[in-house]
This record gives structure tokens, C-alpha cells and sequence, in this order.
């Protein structure tokens, strides 16, 4: 059997060069999400440019994402660690699209779930999660994210 791939007209490297810009933007994201399970909103905040946006659907408008995060209240999670909750999240299907200018467009599906003491975990929100990553002194950093949730589309 033989698969033909249809091109989307869009600009993809070749091979080694792209496999190592997809395993830097999954390793960005498995340290940024790690950062958030642990409520670290002072660092998750440096893991953007200091311009960056941040659209949420919690969120009336776009918040300067670093002046905004480490400020950021998350009153839903602060009542589910009291109560001993831990809240995770989990990345997956994810795109990454290089740009002409070096930067990089991705999406990707994000589960936020709840796992309470001694019992199974939960479902809180399932939500698609769209970057642009930017380089900054050899890091990658989000210059702009929108994230969408199933539940409010």
C-alpha cells in the first residue's frame, strides 16, 4: 500500500531540521505545563516575551502575559489545592508550523483535569491551544497565545 502525502503550500524543512524543532517545542511545552501544575505563575510568566498576549476564554481581553501572569489570580485552583486537589494539565495532537521569519506557529489540544486525594482523576476543561513561539536569547518564549475552550465555542 502506498500513502501519497498532499502538500499544504506552507514551508516545512526537511527532515532532521524539523524533527529537531518539534522536540524542542514538545520539551518547551512539557517544562511550561510542569511549571503550571506547580503553580509557579512568577516563572510561567517568563516562559513569554515581554509583549506577549495572552487570550483566555476566562478573560474579557487580551492580557499582557508577563505583566498579567505573575499577577494572574486563578481562584479555581487555589480552592482545589486547599482542598487538596491536584491540578494538571496534558498537551497533545500538536502541529508545529516554522515560519519564514524563524518563529513558530503551533496548536495543540490541552486537557486540564483535577485529581482529588484518593480518587480518580477528572476532566475540568478540553481546550485548543494556539502559539507563536519566538526565540530570545536561544529559548523559545510565546509571543502570543489563544486558547479556546470546547465548552464555550
Amino acid at each position: 500500500m502506498t500513502v501519497e502525502l498532499v502538500s499544504t503550500g506552507e514551508h516545512t524543512p526537511g527532515g532532521e531540521e524539523f524533527a529537531a524543532l518539534y522536540a524542542q517545542a514538545q520539551r518547551f511545552y512539557a517544562d511550561q505545563m510542569r511549571i503550571l501544575d506547580v503553580h509557579d505563575t512568577a516563572r510561567w510568566a517568563g516562559t513569554f516575551t515581554e509583549d506577549a498576549l495572552l487570550e483566555l476564554p476566562s478573560l474579557p481581553g487580551p492580557l499582557p502575559a508577563r505583566a498579567g501572569l505573575a499577577r494572574y489570580p486563578r481562584p479555581g485552583a487555589e480552592t482545589r489545592r486547599r482542598a487538596g486537589d491536584r491540578l494538571d494539565h496534558w498537551i497533545g495532537v500538536l502541529d508545529v508550523r516554522p515560519q519564514a521569519d524563524g518563529t513558530l506557529r503551533t496548536r495543540c489540544s490541552a486537557l486540564v483535569y483535577t485529581v482529588p486525594p484518593g480518587a480518580a482523576s477528572r476532566s475540568l476543561h478540553v481546550c485548543v491551544m494556539e502559539d507563536v513561539l519566538t526565540r530570545e536569547s536561544g529559548e523559545w518564549r510565546i509571543a502570543h497565545r489563544r486558547v479556546t475552550r470546547d465548552d464555550l465555542a
